[in-house]
């Protein structure tokens, strides 16, 4: 079902009346090719160009009869071109037209969705620069690990969301080619010159070598591309999801006046956005495994592609344009809560500062071994009874013979912990 947000201009490209606009242009492409090469009267160039029309109804009324799209299609366009018609389609097959259309469809796609990739790229970078130095916990498998700050934690998002756009980039390229090669690929009926001019006038490379199909691989690398974009998505959701947790509570989804959370409990205010984003890259990446299904044909071509493609196509397309934008719009309107990143910070009571002690100690002199027991042994004391890890390690004897208290003190500042920050910052925003 598509998204009732749907931008008009990413459904517009799926729509039956854009599909034929391209079938249309392409069939009279290869028509100027033929007439340039003099295989087709200019005079009837001339009636193609001018008198070529279609109309969708008709279209589906005459493909319930012929059950064939395209034929259906071309009987439609030449009930307006008139005997002239005869010109057209001359050598081709099928899915000269379908498979040519379809690169032209995801490269619009492609373009669009792009937008949306630089957008949110933007937001993101707006956001970890704001919260650069805001500190908050970092956790491994869950559990408080580390002191990061809020800023690091967006930056990497940001990166991953670049390498994204040069993926979409790379992905465009590689299903932006088109074919006009005929029956299984051999312009046997049809000379490759007319496939170069189709596929330059379209934006679009020929297909070095074509059967009667572009090759699925390299659809497959482009649903799997939006694949691993609706992963980012689901990635950065999901953690959004669990900052805005009642326990955790770092961060929440904005909640405008007016919204309601819950049919039964008003009080509640439910990361909405982030939980539709992890259900629907679902989706995504499970069209994707239908790409990558669609790589073996049998011989030169079938047709078990294309049933999944007329679903997947815009379903993947509309559905990750649509998630982008409605990411965009929550980390724009994202509430961060630092006194609460402070507060879990702290929680509990400076074990998180327990590998900055570790190095001290080895630093005066002892085994890294040897350093590990004697901070595991007050870091456990301090786990299990709620003591202070500070105050614990200030009265262990044994530490204290290596580290003085202001030397311990210091193993304790967060300051130290983000010496390295800036330095990330130039890396990752570097013009």
């Amino acid at each position: 079902m598509i998204p009732r947000y749907t931008l008009p201009e990413m459904a517009a490209i799926w729509e039956p009346e854009n599909k034929f606009k391209i079938w249309l242009k392409i069939e009279v492409l290869a028509c100027e090719a033929l007439a340039k090469r003099g295989e087709i009267p200019k005079t009837a160039l001339k009636d193609i160009q001018t008198k070529s029309r279609f109309d969708v109804d008709r279209i589906d009324e005459i493909e319930r009869e012929v059950k064939h799209d395209v034929i259906a299609f071309l009987t439609c366009v030449a009930e307006n071109v008139g005997n002239s018609a005869r010109y057209m389609h001359m050598g081709m097959t099928s899915s000269d037209v379908l498979d040519t259309a379809l690169a032209v469809q995801l490269k619009q796609s492609a373009n669009l969705i792009l937008k949306e990739l630089v957008a949110f790229k933007d937001v993101l970078e707006r956001q970890a620069k704001k919260y650069k130095l805001t500190p908050t916990i970092g956790r491994s498998h869950g559990i408080h690990a580390e002191p990061l700050t809020f800023g690091l934690k967006i930056a990497n998002w940001y990166e991953e969301v670049k390498r994204n756009i040069d993926r979409l980039k790379r992905a465009r390229q590689c299903i932006a080619y088109g074919q006009i090669s005929g029956a299984v690929g051999t312009f046997a009926c049809i000379d490759p010159d007319v496939e170069e001019y189709v596929c330059s006038k379209l934006g679009l490379k020929p297909a070095p070598v074509s059967s009667q199909v572009i090759q699925r691989d390299r659809h497959a690398e482009f649903f799997t591309t939006l694949a691993v974009v609706s992963g980012t998505i689901d990635k950065i959701a999901t953690e959004i999801r669990h900052l805005h947790r009642t326990e955790v509570l770092e961060a929440e989804e904005y909640f405008s006046s007016g919204q309601k959370g819950s049919s039964a409990m008003p009080h509640k205010r439910n990361p909405v956005i982030t939980e539709q984003m992890c259900g629907l890259a679902r989706v995504v990446r499970a069209n994707a495994f239908a790409a990558l299904e669609n790589m073996p044909l049998w011989h030169e071509r079938d047709i078990s592609h294309s049933s999944v493609e007329r679903v997947i196509g815009p379903d993947s397309t509309i559905l990750v344009h649509y998630m982008l934008r409605k990411m965009t719009s929550m980390m724009d309107k994202l509430m961060v809560y630092p006194d609460n990143m402070m507060r879990n910070l702290e929680k509990t009571g400076g074990l998180i500062f327990s590998q900055s002690v570790l190095l001290a100690l080895v630093r005066k002199g002892i085994t890294r071994e040897e350093a590990y027991k004697l901070v595991q042994k007050n870091a456990m004391q301090s786990w299990t009874k709620g003591k202070d890890f500070l105050t614990l390690l200030k009265k262990d004897k044994d530490i204290r013979k290596l580290l003085s208290a202001g030397e311990i003190d210091k193993t304790f500042k967060l300051k130290t912990q983000f010496k390295n920050i800036d330095r990330i910052f130039k890396r990752v925003f570097k013009k």
